[in-house]
């Protein structure tokens, strides 16, 4: 249930971050892509009833445990470090507007 559930968030949105909201890497991920300007969905694995299942099925299926655990175009980007490292080379914008996430400035 708990990999249909992560499955779906992520098909059903353009950029998905499984996060925890005491988490710092999280807040700098989601305050990023705010500055960015992108739409997110956030997913607060310490808030969700079966958080702890979904953070087990992510880790499954990316082979990822640790959150951010970020998504774009239904993509797996990777955690932080990743996302930053994307932004830091001019690639993040790109993608974020591929998926959608941001309203091309054209």
């Amino acid at each position: 249930m708990a990999m249909e559930k992560a499955k779906l968030t992520v098909s059903s949105n353009a950029v998905v971050v499984f996060s925890k909201s005491y988490c710092p890497y999280c807040v700098d991920v989601k305050n990023l892509l705010t500055r960015l300007g992108a739409t997110f969905k956030a997913i607060e694995l310490d808030s969700e009833s079966d958080g702890s299942d979904i953070q087990a099925a992510l880790a499954e299926w990316t082979k990822q445990r640790t959150v951010p655990n970020v998504f774009i175009g239904g993509k797996h980007i990777g955690g932080c470090d990743s996302t930053v490292n994307l932004n830091n080379q001019g690639k993040l914008v790109p993608m974020l507007t591929e998926a959608g996430a941001l309203k091309s400035s054209a």
